[in-house]
């Protein structure tokens, strides 16, 4: 039986009117309606749909809550990298900000679009012809979890977007975030049922999106402000940050009203200024002010450094301080044998967080301070993250706390402890055979951006060291499916998981190889470079002092480090295990060792820019092939590029490639590149 076009009609008018209102409500600030009436709205139409349920579509505002509960979150790749922000702690950080973005645009004059940080969840949403199709965490910048039924139950969020002259996709980034006044009642709400009340607002939002069944998370009242987009391809956006965004909640994107435009380091400083004075009077919480170069061509010619880019920095706001009291001093050892002392704390409230622990840093720092077990300190969340004492109280001090002596011996295993000329830092000597070290090592191993094996927790691994069944991250692959099993909190199927990831995980790449072995200095970016510098793990491994200062990044420091690393057997063992048991990356294309093999290639010493989506490879994939040939990626297209690779759905890059005359290809004509050099 068909639905009458008068039907069809009364619900797309319904519809219409409950996203007009949603968008009154959530994006101007601006209702139009009493809730009672609202929700008369939202009746009739699920009274329609009811009996025509053939109207039903996935953008209706009835669907936002009803599917069924998911038993994990998969993964998704963002297209364009999420990356974090560098951060300013003073006005001289942020003046060195302007004067270096005045050097690389020379020019004396910035205009910069400014708006509060929020403490939220930092999400991107995609839309396709207006339509909400996905929801993906942050993530590691490269990948998150797909949130996608959860992010629909937040009303904050449009499920279509309003009007008609949207690109053809969209991809909306901001914050998730739940409001002080939201939390408050959240709170209440759970001492009333006799439930665990939340520690914060922003440990509220994240307990509440990364539920796996959608109808809890719609309970939750959780906001939505957007302060960027990522991939667009269709209809142009605005030439300008600020307008860009402000374009937004036309299509029904909340956008905060606290966004504005200043120019130059005064400007900035004057705003900070501004919202620090109104903070304590916002109803969500924030940690910074965040300075962005409004002109997007600007943006493009500042470019990015390997996680941040370099046309914005967060302003972190003063962290918050209180007064509590130290219970003990602890030493905790780390997976490079660092002994830290740790403050245990009587509980206090700091920035919105409850503390019982602060580091002390190292015995130096304890000395300076003077801070001893039964002392009244001033704690700060240094950042707004990590909890520091700044001070003892000395009157406040009981008569007979004792000055802390650091042990000359390692409160894990026994073993000496020591410490290297110019460091500060003490260190257990005992290396993978102090069992916190091995822990620690472990978890680092086992990481995401390591060897990424899911399932593998600091619980399971602390019991894998306990029962003495893994010395070595080697040790790892030859446990068996009986083993895990046996262990608590596990079982056949946990089992069965860990054995799956554990294998997934030998199909790797040198870098996450390289950063996995915990290498005293070679964080993710170092790792790279030696990657892509070396091109092989031989090479790495029989590189001279010498040899290794010449990788960027690389100083006398690191290079000592990893030649020293490669050159102890217990390493050289391990690294021997590990790929005989293995694990392998791709060493198809022929790995140049010297600089006239590299300068034959079509990339080596050119400069290329990626865009578009790629069908055939992931981004990660096509840069790596890039970097293997001996080109330069970079992030944004100036006169310098020498080629633009196009995908599907290129925009303003590939528009800007034309202008400037930059020599295109498609991603065919890459591959057949690539391919040319396999032969």
């Amino acid at each position: 039986m068909s639905v009458s076009p008068e039907i069809t009609q009364q619900v797309l008018a319904l519809r219409d009117t409950i996203n007009q209102h949603n968008h009154a409500y959530y994006v101007l600030d601006d209702p139009q309606l009493p809730d009672k009436e609202y929700d008369k709205l939202v009746r009739a139409l699920e009274a329609l749909e009811a009996q025509h349920p053939e109207l039903v579509s996935p953008d209706s505002p009835t669907q936002r809550v009803g599917a069924t509960p998911l038993t994990t979150f998969n993964s998704v790749q963002h297209v364009i990298p999420m990356l974090s922000l560098s951060n300013a702690f003073d006005a001289q950080e942020v003046a060195d900000f302007e004067q270096r973005i005045e050097e690389k645009l020379a020019t004396t004059t910035v205009e910069f679009a400014v708006e509060p940080k929020l403490d939220g969840l930092a999400i991107s949403l995609r839309y396709e012809d207006g339509v909400l199709v996905q929801a993906a965490t942050r993530g590691d910048g490269r990948s998150g979890e797909d949130v996608t039924q959860n992010v629909r139950t937040i009303a904050a969020i449009p499920l279509r977007l309003l009007g008609d002259d949207y690109p053809k996709v969209l991809e909306v980034r901001g914050e998730i975030f739940m409001s002080k006044t939201g939390f408050n009642a959240l709170n209440q709400q759970q001492r009333t049922k006799g439930e665990k009340t939340f520690a914060n607002p922003r440990n509220a939002a994240a307990g509440s999106l990364r539920q796996l069944d959608a109808k809890i998370t719609a309970k939750r009242p959780l906001r939505f402000y957007a302060y960027a987009v990522g991939e667009v391809t269709g209809t142009p956006l605005a030439s300008h940050h600020a307008d860009m965004l402000r374009g937004l909640k036309k299509w029904g994107i909340p956008v905060t009203d606290l966004l504005d435009v200043v120019t130059g380091s005064q400007g900035c400083l004057d705003y900070y200024t501004k919202i620090l004075a109104q903070r304590d009077h916002l109803d969500f919480d924030i940690d910074g002010v965040v300075y962005k170069v409004n002109q997007l061509s600007q943006q493009e010619t500042m470019g990015f450094v390997s996680r941040a880019p370099r046309w914005a920095v967060a302003h972190k706001l003063p962290a918050q301080e209180a007064l509590t009291t130290v219970n003990s001093i602890e030493i905790q050892v780390g997976r490079t044998g660092a002994l830290t002392p740790v403050a245990r704390l009587v509980a206090v409230e700091v920035g919105g967080v409850t503390v019982t622990n602060a580091t002390l840093h190292n015995q130096d720092e304890i000395t300076r301070k003077d801070i001893r077990a039964g002392d009244t300190v001033i704690v700060r969340r240094a950042g707004d993250v990590i909890p520091e004492v700044v001070r003892s109280v000395p009157e406040k001090r009981p008569d007979n706390a004792p000055v802390f002596v650091f042990p000359t011996q390692c409160p894990v295993c026994a073993a000496p402890v020591s410490q290297e000329e110019g460091e500060a830092v003490i260190r257990c000597s005992a290396g993978l055979s102090c069992a916190a070290q091995r822990k620690q090592a472990l978890q680092h191993f086992a990481s995401r951006r390591a060897m990424d094996i899911s399932g593998l927790g600091e619980k399971i691994i602390d019991q894998v060291i306990d029962k003495q069944l893994v010395h070595t991250p080697a040790e790892l692959y030859q446990l068996t499916q009986d083993q895990w099993a046996n262990l608590e909190r596990m079982g056949e199927k946990s089992a069965i998981k860990v054995m799956k990831a554990l294998d997934k995980s030998k199909q790797t790449t040198l870098a996450r190889f390289l950063y996995a072995l915990g290498i005293r200095e070679v964080g993710e970016s170092t790792a790279r470079s030696l990657a892509n510098h070396f091109y092989t793990l031989a090479a790495i491994e029989s590189a001279s002092l010498e040899q290794l200062q010449k990788v960027d990044d690389v100083g006398e420091i690191v290079a000592k480090n990893v030649h020293h690393f490669f050159r102890q057997a217990v390493n050289q063992q391990v690294v021997q295990q590990l790929r005989s048991l293995g694990i392998h990356w791709d060493e198809t294309i022929p790995k140049p060792d010297n600089k006239e093999v590299r300068e034959s290639t079509r990339f080596t010493n050119k400069t290329v820019v990626l865009t578009g989506t790629l069908t055939q490879l992931t981004r990660d994939e096509a840069k790596q092939h890039l970097l293997d040939m001996g080109a330069k990626v970079s992030s944004s297209i100036s006169k310098k590029t020498d080629y633009l690779i196009a995908g599907d759905n290129a925009g303003s890059k590939l528009k800007k490639a034309e202008s400037l005359g930059v020599e295109t290809l498609d991603e065919q004509s890459f591959i057949d590149t690539v391919n040319e050099l396999k032969q």
